[in-house]
């Protein structure tokens, strides 16, 4: 009998050539942390189910009648035993997603892995004839050498699976495209080191350290030569201004080549500094080498980036910049799509940009994952900011941590470009009066509704606001105005929440920020003085508080820290305050520092992935979506959802027009008739449908009153 698992016409692709073929990717991608006999097994194992006589006939009468074929593979893993029943989560799960242990009392119905024990299938013995199960010859790891074996198991079972996923699809793609994938890898990394050579041999000249191009010089000279460490644990602790995003490069490609590893991954805290340093390493690499991916971009719309579509679904590309969110989100998934990635993330340095960013509600098992990839999966980990968080007592695992940046304090010293002044309590009035005095200033406080009160006091010639009340593309163009202006030396003053402090290249006279973390307030100060054109004593950063008290989600316990290490004349802004803020503030977080419990799901060899994965949210679902349809483009994209309902691409694009709120806005807003549900099939998801609500100079208006609902 013919057995086959796939049909294209007339042409066939039988179970014993898919399955060898996907254990021959599978053996190639687990190669790269040391467990290629792993990947052949699963790959082999994975549709043996297939040899039923069901779905043969299935297959051949191309019906949509179900037949389960993942079990059967985890069937032969319970038989097997062993650290084959490891495996059995990766088989069972490879269309579904990796399931959660279960229990013993669970029926054949249940969607987990002791539910798969109990289910009957059909008979699928015929595979014996054709197939042999290989042999294991290594183990995981070493238990006695890892802080918790549960959880390097289950971070060793979800890159096993993202081998065999992504086996699986890239198979099943060669046959239905007889080959034609488009799929392209961008060039060897040692390529791109000579390529970065090239760009900074100029500046490699530079011997003066008494000037800025001189010492970020002696930092780029220093991490080239740092990249020649083994794979480890780094910091790159470099002021603003110094060069880091460069800097860093030069360490990542560098290490890359001296051990032999395949990719290096930039994760992000915002897609404005994504979209920057992406910009950046694709005039140095080449458009072909660097992938970005996240939920701004989109590669589906011509055929030319149908290449980097591909590449982004498995990170196939030696540079890949993506976020916080993308990155974390991904190795704590259960789902195939998510986890196609993961086994591309082994064998890479990792780079953390504005490191502080890490997810505090998540941070322990954030670090707990990034200690398993560099002690487990051959990779190298950077933390690259500013502003150093403590981590290294939350490293579960005692590995040393390598500073790459050189005489770390004495470079502080040199790049203080900017005096902090601290002028205590003021009123709103007193504020903007100090503002008004100004030419150039940028001021920072802590909430959208404060933002744009102030800025409804001052608003006029040369006054600006700027808040995540305007949809992305909105900012970008008031962004671009206001560069403009600072650079002509003409009028700005500038009314912003947080949103600026990273990654927005701005260079102001001075700036006002409101009482904040730490990390926070030194980000704003880095948009005076950016330049270094003017003195330090002629550039100032100036703290202050409101007399009354306002909640701001998310950064209460932040702001209290600082108060607190203030009021005890603690230096909050030099590296030892720094230090003391991180250590305080994850001190008081404590147990909060994994909020979900994610570490409690993997305790003796139960895991529960699908569980996990719901839990494991970096951006909560606490706001909902408002669509402004004030551009031609926008008002088009809302008659493609409303007529033929969303699609990714769809939905990617919107997000350029969309404002996220929190639901008490949302139900003063819809209570006086300014939003609807664009549809039922899409929760949380509406439109602004009274334009004037929304303005050029300050985006949605918030300042609605409760009660003010339209009598229809």
């Amino acid at each position: 009998m013919e057995y086959l698992a796939h049909i294209d016409g007339e042409r066939k692709q039988s179970i014993k050539s898919h399955l060898y073929g996907t254990a021959r990717f599978a053996e190639k991608f687990a190669d790269s942390f040391g467990k290629k006999d792993w990947g052949y097994c699963c790959g082999i194992l994975h549709d043996i189910g297939k040899y039923s006589l069901a779905f043969q006939e299935k297959i051949k009468n191309n019906s949509d009648k179900r037949v389960d074929h993942s079990t059967a593979g985890a069937k032969v893993c319970f038989e097997k035993g062993g650290m084959y029943e490891f495996m059995s989560y990766c088989v069972a799960g490879h269309h579904s997603g990796l399931p959660d242990y279960g229990s013993s009392s669970d029926s054949g119905n249940a969607p987990t892995l002791e539910g798969r024990k109990q289910k009957r299938i059909e008979d699928y013995s015929a595979f014996k004839s054709e197939i042999k199960i290989p042999e294991i010859n290594t183990i995981p790891f070493d238990p006695l050498k890892e802080p918790d074996p549960d959880f390097s198991l289950s971070a060793f079972i979800r890159m096993l699976y993202s081998c065999l996923v992504d086996a699986d699809f890239l198979d099943t793609e060669s046959f239905m495209k007889n080959g034609r994938t488009l799929r392209e890898a961008g060039e060897a990394i040692s390529v791109l080191l000579e390529r970065l050579k090239d760009y900074v041999a100029d500046w490699l000249q530079n011997e003066d350290t008494d000037t800025v191009n001189g010492r970020r010089t002696e930092i780029l000279r220093h991490c080239f030569e740092k990249g020649i460490s083994e794979r480890g644990i780094f910091q790159l602790t470099v002021p603003t201004g110094g060069g880091k995003t460069i800097a860093s490069l030069a360490f990542a490609l560098q290490h890359a080549v001296e051990n032999r590893m395949d990719r290096v991954i930039y994760v992000i805290p915002y897609t404005s500094i994504i979209e920057q340093n992406a910009e950046v390493f694709r005039k140095i690499l080449g458009d072909q080498n660097v992938l970005e991916n996240h939920y701004n971009v989109d590669y589906e719309s011509t055929e030319e980036l149908k290449p980097m579509q591909l590449a982004a679904e498995n990170w196939d590309k030696p540079v890949v910049v993506t976020t916080n969110v993308q990155f974390f989100e991904s190795l704590f998934a259960n789902k195939s799509s998510r986890c196609r990635k993961l086994h591309n993330i082994a064998n890479s340095v990792i780079i953390f940009d504005e490191a502080q960013m890490l997810p505090t509600d998540y941070l322990k098992p954030c670090i707990a994952m990034m200690e398993e990839l560099v002690g487990n999966f051959c990779s190298s980990i950077v933390l690259c900011t500013a502003t150093q968080p403590a981590l290294t007592s939350l490293f579960r695992r005692k590995m040393p941590v390598t500073e790459l940046c050189p005489r770390v304090a004495e470079q502080f010293r040199f790049f203080e470009r900017v005096t902090f002044k601290n002028i205590g309590v003021v009123s709103e009035d007193e504020l903007i009066e100090k503002l008004e005095q100004e030419d150039q200033a940028l001021c920072i406080v802590n909430t959208k509704k404060r933002a744009q009160r102030i800025y409804q006091k001052m608003k006029g010639e040369g006054v600006f606001h700027l808040s995540t009340t305007m949809y992305p593309k909105h900012r970008r163009r008031i962004l671009g105005k206001i560069r403009r202006l600072v650079k002509d030396g003409e009028k700005c003053i500038l009314i912003s929440t947080s949103l600026v402090e990273a990654g927005v290249d701005l260079d102001f006279r001075g700036v006002y920020r409101q009482l904040a973390g730490v990390d926070s307030m030194i980000q704003a100060a880095g948009r005076c003085n950016r330049e270094g054109k003017r003195g330090a004593d002629e550039s100032f950063a100036y703290i202050f508080q409101f007399e009354e008290k306002e909640n701001v989600p998310g950064q209460q316990l932040q702001i209290d820290v600082s108060k607190m290490l203030i009021s005890e004349g603690e230096d909050i802004l030099s590296l030892r305050g720094i230090e003391k803020y991180f250590e305080a503030l994850y001190h008081f977080r404590g147990e909060s520092l994994d909020k979900k419990k994610i570490l409690e799901e993997f305790k003796g060899k139960r895991y529960n992935f699908a569980k996990v994965a719901k839990k494991f949210k970096l951006i909560e679902d606490d706001t909902l979506t408002v669509f402004v349809g004030r551009e031609e483009e926008a008002e088009e994209l809302l008659r493609q959802i409303k007529c033929q309902g969303y699609t990714k691409s769809n939905m990617r694009k919107a997000g350029q027009y969309c404002v996220q709120l929190y639901e008490g806005d949302i139900e003063k807003l819809q209570g006086a008739g300014m939003l609807w549900p664009i549809s039922e099939d899409i929760e949380g998801f509406f439109e602004l449908v009274d334009k004037g609500q929304y303005t050029e100079e300050m985006g949605l208006d918030l300042g609605i009153e409760s009660g003010m609902a339209v009598l229809m």
